[in-house]
This record gives C-alpha cells, structure tokens and sequence, in this order.
C-alpha cells in the first residue's frame, strides 16, 4: 500500500490534536478507522488517480450512476464561472461536480474546501485548503481572493454543511454570501446546480441532536465517510441551470439577500 496516497486516521488525529493527543487512546481510533471504512476508502486511494480522474473513478468505485441534466447549458468556452450547489451528501456531490465540470473544462476547475479533505492526495490538486481557525485564517482571505481570480471555475457550496432535516424536507441551511461578493468583484456569472440526493435519516437524527444541545462540534459530519458508503450503487440526478449573469446582481438587494435568491433558484430547478 503507498502510504503517501493512503489516509492514516490515526495519525491525522493525533497531528490535529497537538498536545492533546496524548490522552486518545488508540481503541478510540481504531473504532473511528472501523467506523469511516479506512481500508475501503484506501483500497482506491492506493490507485493513485488524480484530479478530475480521481473524481471520476471514485464515482465507479463506490458503483454509483447519475443523470446529468442541463448541460447544454454550459458554454464549452466560457470565461470562469462560479458554480454554485446545493449540498445534501457531503461527499459524492462533491466529487460529481468536480468530475463532471473539470472533464468539460479541461480540468479548470477549483473547489474551496475544509482543509480536511487536503488529506486525500488525488483529490488535492484541485482543492484549495480552508481552516478558519488558527493560523491560516490570517492567509484565509488571500486564498480566496486569489482563486476568483484564476483562470479555474470556482465550485462553492454556499451553504457550508451538509443538508439539514428542515420543516420535514431535506433543504440546506441558509446560505452564506461570499458567492456573491466575489463572483460580482471577479466578473464571473453563476451557474445555479441542484444536485438530487440525500443521507440516511441517522445522519439527520444526528445533526438535530447536534443543534439541540449546542454542540460546538460537527459530530454529524464525522459520519459523511459511512454515509458514502452506504451510498453503493444508488442513483443520482444533477441538473445545470443556465448561468446568470454577474450584473444581476446590482444593488437593488444586498449580497446576502441575492444569495438567497439563487439559493431559491437552484430548489426550482
């Protein structure tokens, strides 16, 4: 196995907790290895794929199928865009788009992530690591400013967490408006895409416990690698609105109340 490709849940751990790290002990993080299928999850990674083949191939690995709706509505010679989805898996949507809009754009493309996920080797190249916390929140605006700036489509979702269980329906929580800001300061249209899936209701139990104790850690999130898994064989739908235009959005709203608007548009499509 090449461990330079391969996750170490282990060491990630204990390299995040610092100092700390002496007090997990190590029955804890094999349950965490056992619960997130590490050696599933590694058994593709030790394939070596990267970037846009890397989404490609984990969307065969796992034998999932999609229907792809609405791509006619993405010019093949299109300055960068931001495209912008809802978020209900966590995972698979992640790798769909990427595979799906960086085979069309000739692997241009970007996504904003939790750093996190800058673990996974194939998929890095095209990740650009966030942690909000510590020291690299000083670098966090830098990073952003100059990925609107590059030549790459931008994928974001602007909801941030997975989606939630709300009103009885699988809807994201509100939507931050960074999209807004920085496509309108770049000149990029925005292309709305709602991606049709969902979760395990244990995934949502979980996240409403979370909210209701106030719980400052996302433990819902350490069970997006099972949720993937579970995923096998399951069927997707993705569907591409048409892009708008970065001048809509003027100011006859805020950003956040645009964000709100697209946010809309995507649940139409």
């Amino acid at each position: 196995m090449n461990e330079g490709l391969t996750i170490n849940i282990d060491r990630i751990v204990r390299e995040r907790a610092g100092k700390k790290a002496k007090w997990i002990p190590r029955f804890l993080t094999r349950w965490l290895e056992r619960f997130i299928h590490q050696d599933f999850i590694n058994g593709f990674l030790e394939k070596g794929y990267e970037g846009v083949e890397f989404c490609e191939k984990t969307i065969d690995y796992l034998g999932v199928t999609l229907t792809v709706e609405g791509l006619e509505n993405l010019p093949k010679e299109a300055s960068p865009m931001t495209f912008v989805s809802n978020h209900p898996l966590g995972a698979i949507d992640g790798v769909t788009l990427g595979g799906i809009i960086g085979r069309r754009y000739d692997g241009r493309v970007k996504y904003l992530v939790n750093d996190l996920l800058m673990n996974l080797k194939g998929l890095a190249p095209l990740c650009v690591g966030i942690n909000k916390l510590g020291g690299q929140a000083r670098n966090f605006p830098t990073l952003v400013n100059e990925t609107f700036q590059s030549n790459n489509h931008v994928i974001m979702f602007p909801a941030g967490l997975c989606s939630r269980l709300i009103d009885g329906q699988i809807h994201d929580i509100p939507w931050t408006k960074a999209f807004i800001s920085k496509s309108v300061q770049t000149q990029r249209d925005i292309v709305p895409v709602h991606f049709i899936g969902e979760n395990s209701p244990r995934f949502y139990r979980i996240a409403q416990w979370c909210k209701r104790l106030r719980l400052k850690f996302n433990i819902a999130m350490v069970t997006l690698p099972d949720e993937m898994y579970r995923s096998r064989g399951k069927h997707y739908t993705v569907r591409f609105g048409k892009p708008i235009p970065y001048k809509t959005f003027d100011s006859s709203r805020t950003p956040a109340q645009w964000a709100q608007w697209v946010e809309e548009e995507v649940y139409k499509i």
